[in-house]
């Protein structure tokens, strides 16, 4: 890869109390967000959270109801979108189809006067690893490619901030988490910061120093990936970003290191230290693929929380591993990932089991029992979900 030449550092982003009304409904309220330079930054959300709306603000195709928005320190707010340091990368890709790639990405550059237009655009096409295509046309490039000028074309304007627009959401499975490893790459090489809108979590995780995971127009957690997904603070961000096993009931115990909780008769404990909440009505969950599925007659290691008498409802083959749903008298349906060490499931549909789960792999939100809000899909993500099923499983069929 090139150095060098994309060497200039990006510029820290500040929101602070951003507020957007539209008619009729609020899309975000009272935001405050800082996003240090360099960084590389994901906003997670469903539709309709209002993650593209704070995109297309920092962008300037939107004017907040409220608010500032700083880059570099210095107060964008009231200035067009072409003042500001700032370029988009756009899920649609938005090339010129008559125009060459090398023309593509240094068009901007001649629109500005800029000396060496051509050998800046050369160099940005150097980074992507796409110089050898310069004199194609858009059409005669795969999808990937053309995102890696789409890419490009942004990058060789050095933009303080760096905004990506779903920009890996047309891209089949394969391709999708290639080019989030590239992506990954060109932003440590290119040092600017990075702001990625997205809804897909595994692209989030992959990719972003720092997730800021969105609800209803405001941050409901934001912190590193793995920080994220351990430690969820909420019922949302515990459903939304991955699966989780939620169950609340009676603080019953506790001790200087843990809590005890009742759930309809079983014996639950926490860590005090990962649980926000350590007294009244508590809501704790776990990770699916931090159970163990046993058949009623293995015993259980001490240090577990153990749940017993539990139905085999559904059994899902996905490739790496084996998706269980078990019923349990009073608790609900829990879901369990067994990784596929032996050939076909290790139990079927209808079977007698239990499940168990090392105490410190759990987890206590802060939400109140009765104001806790799981992510629940509407039609839209709904329909996303099906369509990245449906891609995963051509990929294994094309394995």
């Amino acid at each position: 890869m090139a150095t060098g030449t994309f060497a200039e550092s990006g510029a820290d982003l500040e929101l602070v109390g951003i507020t957007k009304r539209f008619p009729g409904f609020t899309a975000i309220e009272n935001l405050d967000l800082f996003i240090p330079a360099g960084s590389f930054f994901a906003l997670l959300g469903p539709s309709g959270c209002g993650k593209t709306t704070t995109l297309r603000l920092v962008a300037g195709l939107e004017e907040p109801t409220e608010g500032k928005i700083l880059i570099g320190g210095k107060d964008v707010t009231n200035m067009k979108s072409y003042q500001r340091p700032v370029n988009t990368v756009f899920q649609s890709y938005a090339l010129f189809p008559h125009m060459t790639v090398l023309e593509n990405v240094a068009f901007g550059l001649h629109r500005r006067g800029i000396k060496d237009a051509v050998a800046k655009a050369h160099e940005a096409l150097i980074l992507v690893e796409l110089d050898h295509v310069a004199n194609r046309k858009p059409q005669q490039l795969s999808g990937g490619q053309q995102q890696r000028v789409a890419l490009a074309r942004a990058v060789v304007n050095r933009p303080a901030l760096l905004l990506l627009d779903e920009p890996l959401g047309a891209l089949d499975l394969k391709l999708r988490r290639q080019m989030q490893l590239e992506l990954k790459a060109i932003q440590t090489e290119v040092g600017l910061t990075f702001l990625h809108v997205t809804h897909d979590q595994e692209e989030a995780m992959t990719m972003a120093d720092t997730v800021a995971v969105m609800n209803k127009g405001r941050i409901e957690q934001m912190g590193a990936p793995q920080e994220l997904y351990e430690l969820p603070r909420t019922a949302f961000v515990a459903s939304f970003l991955g699966q989780s096993n939620l169950f609340t009931g009676q603080v019953v115990a506790s001790t200087s290191d843990t809590i005890s909780l009742d759930i309809a008769g079983n014996h639950i404990v926490v860590p005090k230290a990962r649980a926000a909440r350590h007294t009244g009505l508590v809501t704790v969950g776990v990770r699916p693929e931090k159970l163990t599925l046993h058949t009623e007659t293995q015993t259980h290691d001490a240090g577990q929380n153990v749940l017993t008498g539990g139905v085999v409802k559904d059994v899902s083959f996905s490739g790496v591993s084996t998706q269980y749903i078990v019923s349990f008298p009073d608790v609900g349906d829990i879901v369990v990932f067994a990784q596929n060490m032996v050939f076909g499931p290790v139990v079927h549909e209808g079977a007698i089991v239990s499940v168990s789960w090392n105490i410190e792999r759990g987890f206590g939100i802060e939400d109140h029992p009765e104001q806790a809000g799981k992510f629940v899909p509407d039609d839209n993500t709904a329909s996303i979900a099906v369509a990245q099923r449906k891609a995963l499983s051509a990929e294994l069929e094309g394995a």
